[in-house]
């Protein structure tokens, strides 16, 4: 006997939604152009206002319009970043209904750093060497403001990420450390772990400038090895405070 599934009703706004999509997948409304008017869209789809407005809510939502106070939707020109922050809040959210899957969010930060220091081992410029010191001298003067020492490390690495050539890659390492930022902070906030981290830093770009990157590998993966077991500790003193 053949299984029927029933025909599932959708709601205007979601076909307002998939033939806007479909003009701008085929370029005829193209990236950083506006949509028509709301009025010039109800007459065009037989829809009414809030079938609309629900609709480029939701393309707005997807990242893929933005909507100003008084102008029309404009398609948005994306960025890897931007696709990225999309499911920033999602991974959020993983994060604290499901605490194993921080050790798998350590485990592709360790595979993905490892590789943009290789990467910038090979390819990094005397400028990039420069601006990679530059950001160690910035974290070695926020010393004493330990929210903004995180926030200079998270430079630092994304510094290196940049240089692979890639530009999802210092995307990616920067929202690994916003989506992890209650794992790293306790780190930075560890007794002497700040001089360590900035020497471990040091020994990173030396092997950078050197361009060896099998050293650069071995410093990086060190580094974040040392960190994940720090954090560990830290976990485990909490654990026995309790």
């Amino acid at each position: 006997m053949t299984v029927v599934q029933p025909i599932l009703k959708r709601k205007l706004y979601q076909d307002v939604v998939d033939r806007l999509m479909q003009r701008i997948q085929t370029g005829e409304i193209r990236p950083g152009e506006q949509l028509p008017p709301e009025r010039e869209l109800m007459d065009l789809y037989g829809v009414g206002r809030p079938a609309v407005r629900e609709a480029l809510q939701t393309l707005e939502r997807s990242g893929i319009v933005e909507i100003s106070q008084g102008e029309r939707a404009r398609v948005v020109i994306p960025t890897a970043q931007d696709l990225i922050q999309q499911i920033a809040s999602g991974t959020r959210h993983l994060l604290q209904v499901q605490p194993d899957m921080l050790e798998h969010l350590k485990q592709a930060r360790i595979f993905l750093e490892v590789g943009t220091a290789r990467m910038a081992a090979e390819r990094a410029t005397d400028q990039d060497v420069a601006a990679l010191r530059a950001r160690i001298e910035e974290q070695r003067a926020s010393l004493t403001r330990l929210e903004e020492f995180l926030s200079r490390d998270m430079a630092f690495h994304r510094e290196i990420a940049r240089i692979s050539g890639n530009p999802i890659f210092p995307a990616v390492v920067e929202a690994i450390f916003q989506w992890g930022s209650d794992y790293y902070q306790p780190m930075v906030r560890a007794p002497g772990a700040e001089q360590l981290t900035l020497a471990e830093h040091g020994r990173l770009v030396d092997a950078i400038a050197a361009h060896d990157p099998d050293a650069a590998e071995a410093a990086m993966r060190s580094h974040l090895s040392r960190s994940n077991e720090l954090y560990h500790h830290i976990e485990e003193a909490q654990r026995r405070g309790r």
